[in-house]
């Protein structure tokens, strides 16, 4: 719930610079981001798979 929080407040503070930032960078670090959530998301349901169900 903390970790909640903490990105909630981030999310706040980033939103707030990318107001004042330009389009490019802007889509630069949306696509950096997702990049590493999708790679996250990859390697998270691998390891799901490989860990016996009891």
């Amino acid at each position: 719930m903390l970790f909640l929080v903490a990105a909630l407040m981030l999310l706040g503070v980033v939103l707030g610079t990318v107001a004042h930032t330009s389009f490019a960078f802007t889509a630069v670090a949306a696509t950096v981001i997702a990049a590493w959530l999708g790679i996250f998301a990859l390697r998270e349901r691998h390891a799901r798979r490989r860990t016996p169900s009891h």
